[in-house]
């Protein structure tokens, strides 16, 4: 089995953006990154946000609330970072604390900031086809990762497992405007390991623990591991038992190191778009 690693893809996103940013003609797009609280995986993935910032030569900026913050408090903190001229894209780190009306910010982040496509119109344009609206960073990633490897999309056999705003949807949305097949699964679907098995591409995105393993995965199956979890032993892991699928996928990505590593190039790729956008205008 073939071991899809992250950064190799990663790799070939940051020539992208070197190119985007000459056209830009020396200007540095700004990402803010909004955060409410400390909760261990936003502080994780922000850290991992900013290094990739970093290392593209792109400017970021972090803006951090209490977790008590009442929703009128932050709407308004937030709709001045969504105004400032300077900032040119928005991660908003998601979920909020309940007392923060979720929906009513998404619907509020301005579209052409909102680079994890949270917003009613991305969302919309996605799942219309549309290439000028942010699809969600991980499920841009899953698509990177097969054509940065030179896997055949089209016309393929695609399980996904999960069905969230976050991946699932926007995925299988992206899937079909690749001429791929779709199958959503999730904890109702009745014979799960045959809908997976039947995968000529298998996505896992269901946020649970080496969930998926070898009786799972079809012969010659790619495998794409969107899960970050902690396991008993309090290391990281994918929803995908690794080990178990050695003799019957014929790729697939580990946890650590496959989908997130891409998934914050993507964040920064979507950042110079929005900068290049807004600059044509």
């Amino acid at each position: 089995m073939i071991t899809l690693k992250g950064a190799a893809v990663s790799a070939r996103i940051k020539e992208e953006v070197s190119e985007m940013l000459e056209k830009l003609g020396g200007a540095v797009p700004r990402l803010a990154i909004v955060r409410v609280g400390e909760k261990p995986d936003d502080i994780s993935y922000e850290k991992g946000a900013k290094k990739k910032m970093e290392s593209f030569g792109l400017a970021w900026e972090s803006y951090v609330f209490p977790e008590d913050i009442s929703h009128q408090d932050f709407r308004e903190e937030f709709i001045k970072i969504n105004a400032d001229p300077q900032i040119d894209g928005i991660l908003l780190l998601r979920p909020l604390p309940r007392q923060i009306d979720e929906k009513e910010i998404e619907r509020l982040i301005d579209p052409g900031k909102d680079l994890d496509g949270i917003s009613p119109e991305n969302i919309a344009k996605v799942f219309a086809g549309d290439s000028t609206g942010f699809a969600p960073c991980t499920a841009e990633a899953v698509i990177q990762v097969l054509k940065a490897n030179d896997i055949p999309i089209a016309g393929k056999r695609v399980t996904i497992v999960g069905r969230s705003m976050v991946v699932g949807k926007p995925l299988a949305m992206l899937f079909v405007k690749e001429n791929a097949t779709v199958t959503i699964c999730h904890t109702k679907t009745a014979d799960l390991e045959g809908a997976c098995r039947n995968a000529e591409i298998l996505a896992a995105a269901a946020g649970k623990a080496r969930m998926l393993d070898g009786r799972y995965v079809g012969q010659d199956a790619v495998v794409i591991d969107v899960g970050i979890n902690v396991d008993e032993n309090g290391k990281l892991c994918g929803d995908v038992d690794f080990d178990s699928i050695q003799e019957t996928a014929s790729m697939a990505t580990p946890v650590p190191g496959g989908v997130g590593a891409v998934t914050t190039a993507v964040l920064a790729l979507h950042l110079v778009q929005a900068a290049a956008r807004r600059a044509e205008k």
